[in-house]
């Protein structure tokens, strides 16, 4: 059995984090866990913009709210923050020389954005070939609408996730919906980071880096899966069905004694066990119900029936009664409710981490990262940090001098 390594699967990967908001930092935190050196650069006396996405806000000692968003803090563990002037030459010329000793950029400002101060891929790549650059936009760096801006609810709208998302235009509360965390800007980081990884595997080959150009209306495309495959493949545009599946049956909530609970039956077998145990097993023998595509087809007759037993047992109840049997069931938990699961829990998926930056913030919560490699797991190692903390830190280490960095100080540009 190997013992697992303090250092994370990317130890001495140097990234430099040119991005803001959530898609390009949730695909630098990733990197960052896994032991890259993340530098995250931000706008001095500003910051990512996220900083004042608030309320919430991060309270202090004293249990007052600070003016530091909970927000930033979801996707900037373990990285330095280094505030760096962008828009002055002293300010282009250090990152440029931070770029030409780093393995990876990420970036994501609008197309052609950072031509203008050196930083874009064909200037950095001249003195760095090794050089992976990651550019994450909405729409692209290329077609009718590449300029445009793009934020994940323009996304999840122009993609066609909203129209999938929540309950038909005829029912109470119909209406399109955005899911309730930003999905695309979420995936758009995961696949960016799996990208970076890729490209790192050609660059042990060819020594040579690239390009890599990330879109969220590529990801939101894609992330329509199965509802994206059918409409192409049958010409056939899905609707909202709130939480019932297009394909599956039965597969949604359920209204129990004291509330709801899910049930997400696959196949024929997870079916007849239900009925047996809900004491109906002529359900399952029903040649309406044989079959999950004759459940689909006959759901209206279906869930009815069901909702009238469901509603004879409270939620924990059902889940006592069918956790052994192989049937998939669960409530519908609030966050709170989440993180008070005893599975949870034992997957130590809330973690704290200190934080020594003087700001009076003690240390900061988030979830613990879900990769799990069993010889170089996540090592996290600092908690989001504050404003600029680590410029004087990470200026020398790249090589920039006490006297140096004084004076860009002095200048404002660091």
């Amino acid at each position: 059995m190997s013992i697992p390594s303090k250092e994370g699967a990317l130890a001495g990967l140097k990234v430099l984090d040119l991005s803001r908001v959530l898609a390009g930092p949730w695909c630098t935190q990733i990197l960052a866990d896994l032991g890259a050196d993340v530098v995250k650069i931000e706008r001095p006396g500003v910051g990512d913009d996220t900083r004042g996405w608030g309320p919430p806000f991060l309270k202090d000692a004293d249990g007052h709210d600070t003016t530091q968003s909970t927000y930033f803090t979801a996707c900037n563990r373990n990285k330095r923050s280094v505030t760096v002037d962008m828009a002055t030459p002293e300010g282009q010329a250090l990152l440029q020389r931070m770029a030409a000793q780093s393995d990876v950029v990420v970036e994501n400002f609008k197309t052609g954005g950072l031509a203008q101060y050196g930083l874009d891929y064909q200037s950095l790549k001249a003195a760095n070939p090794r050089l992976i650059y990651c550019s994450v936009t909405g729409f692209g760096h290329d077609g009718p609408h590449a300029q445009r801006a793009g934020y994940d609810l323009m996304i999840q709208a122009t993609s066609g996730m909203m129209s999938i998302t929540g309950r038909p235009d005829d029912v109470p509360g119909g209406g399109p919906l955005r899911v309730g965390v930003a999905l695309t800007d979420l995936f758009t980081g995961v696949y960016a980071s799996t990208a970076i990884l890729a490209a790192l595997e050609v660059r042990h080959r060819t020594g040579e880096g690239q390009h890599i150009d990330m879109a969220l209306l590529d990801v939101g495309m894609a992330i329509l899966a199965n509802q994206a495959s059918a409409f192409l493949n049958t010409g056939d545009v899905p609707q909202r069905q709130g939480n019932t599946h297009p394909s599956l049956a039965p597969y949604q909530e359920f209204q129990t004694q004291d509330g709801a609970m899910l049930l997400a039956i696959g196949n024929n077998g997870q079916f007849a066990r239900f009925c047996e145990a809900a004491g109906h097993a002529e359900w399952a023998a029903d040649e309406r119900f044989a079959t999950n595509t004759l459940r689909v087809k006959h759901r209206d007759v279906l869930i009815p029936l069901m909702q009238d037993v469901t509603r004879t047992r409270s939620t924990a109840a059902w889940i006592a009664l069918l956790e052994d049997k192989a049937v998939p069931c669960g409530p519908i938990n609030n966050i709170a409710q989440a993180f008070d699961d005893e599975q949870v829990k034992a997957r130590g998926l809330a973690v704290t981490l200190p934080r020594d930056a003087g700001d009076g913030i003690a240390s900061i919560t988030g979830v613990a990262s879900p990769l799990r490699l069993s010889a170089t797991p996540p090592v996290l190692r600092r908690a989001p940090p504050a404003l600029g903390q680590h410029t004087d830190e990470v200026l020398a280490e790249w090589g920039v001098d006490p006297a140096q960095i004084a004076a860009l100080r002095a200048a404002g540009v660091v």
